[in-house]
């Protein structure tokens, strides 16, 4: 059995930032994304910050000390994920 499915859209994008003050006012100030929701866990000494996307949609940003740099790791540095 054949299935098709359309993808219509994303829920939303997450980054793992290199510095987070930066990516905020980047995000927020320049590009003008309102902020939905912005988290400090304590435990992990990491930010998590909502940002609302022109088309419902949501990106994602994630403070880590020490995070790794990219290409391979799940806690590196840049784009973590799409959730649809």
């Amino acid at each position: 059995m054949d299935y098709i499915m359309e993808l219509l859209g994303i829920h939303h994008a997450a980054i793992i930032c290199s510095n987070y003050e930066k990516s905020k006012h980047f995000y927020n100030e320049i590009l003008k994304l309102p902020i939905i929701h912005e988290l400090y866990r304590a435990e992990r000494d990491s930010y998590k910050l909502d940002l609302a996307l022109p088309d419902g949609s949501q990106l994602e940003l994630f403070s880590f000390p020490g995070a790794p740099q990219r290409p391979s790791y799940p806690e590196a540095q840049g784009l973590r994920q799409f959730g649809v």
